[in-house]
């Protein structure tokens, strides 16, 4: 029966893009502090019937049409409310990526509402024609990250009635997810150093200098600590970041490596490209590129 329920409520309130919401729409029922209610209803009645006691059968009427004013109300708090729902199309482990649920009425009027994403809930009073409310998630692993089911719920105005209802995404906000940046200086150096010209002079370190270009052969013969300079260009240099061309096995940790290699790029305004098994991009710099290299890494 359960999960006769859970296919018909997943037919009837699936996700589709958008959302304005109509009387088949929103739920209705007692909730729990109501129950007690209903349980005084049926006592102020009986006592009424029995003991012939016209003064308890009439506070028995007036607390049960507090109960059907109740419904009502709560009804209202959700019908004809528009939903509209934005997200990031790429994010990266250990950054936020952001739903953001946007709520609209074409008539303004107090709604006192609260809004469930997967774990995560937002209390709202909505007083103008449109208002948003941002959820934020922290994907821990790179791939496709699929945003949990969301649900709009309202208890007003005596907390004895819920009128609710369910978004069932089903998989269809989908944030591609690239990997953590890592950055290892000596295959950084033989990378970057691809996509220079001609090595031109070697100069003593001074602190602050980048370690990109430590000479690490001079450094490992016991000569001291260099870094390499090389001659001034008349392009713009340009770096092809190669999958194949890094040195280790793990499939994760050489896109943890690319990702690094994308993102110091994109600081020091180097163009480059990127090079996969199965795909790859072509040369470009900001943040269109950028996006770009992570769905690529995301999807790898």
């Amino acid at each position: 029966m359960r999960a006769q329920w859970q296919r018909w409520a997943e037919r009837r309130f699936l996700w589709q893009g958008h959302k304005l919401l109509k009387q088949k729409d929103v739920l209705v029922f007692v909730y729990r502090p109501g129950y007690i209610y209903v349980a005084l209803i049926l006592i102020t009645f009986v006592a009424g019937v029995n003991y012939a006691n016209n003064l308890i059968l009439a506070f028995c009427f007036l607390i049960s049409s507090l109960l059907c004013i109740s419904f009502y109300l709560a009804y209202r708090q959700l019908k004809g409310l528009e939903i509209t729902l934005d997200y990031d199309d790429v994010g990266q482990v250990g950054q936020a990526v952001e739903l953001i649920v946007t709520l609209s009425q074409t008539q303004p009027r107090e709604r006192y509402l609260s809004v469930n994403v997967g774990l995560e809930k937002q209390y709202l009073h909505l007083q103008h024609s449109s208002q948003q409310l941002r959820f934020h998630f922290y994907p821990a692993q790179r791939g496709a990250f699929y945003y949990p089911d969301l649900s709009l719920m309202s208890m007003y105005p005596l907390g004895l009635v819920r009128a609710w209802t369910h978004l069932y995404l089903k998989q269809q906000l989908i944030t591609w997810v690239a990997p953590q940046a890592v950055i290892q200086p000596h295959q950084q150096q033989s990378m970057l150093e691809a996509g220079m010209d001609e090595f031109y002079e070697l100069k003593n370190y001074q602190l602050g200098d980048s370690l990109t270009y430590v000479a690490w052969k001079q450094l490992a013969r016991g000569q001291g600590m260099y870094i390499k300079q090389f001659a001034p260009h008349a392009e713009q240099q340009q770096l092809l970041i190669d999958y194949a061309a890094l040195g280790m096995h793990d499939h994760e940790q050489k896109l943890k490596v690319m990702m690094g290699l994308i993102e110091q790029c994109e600081q020091q305004q180097q163009p480059y490209a990127i090079k996969l098994p199965q795909q790859q991009l072509s040369l470009g710099l900001g943040e269109a590129q950028l996006q770009q290299a992570k769905r690529l890494l995301a999807e790898a």
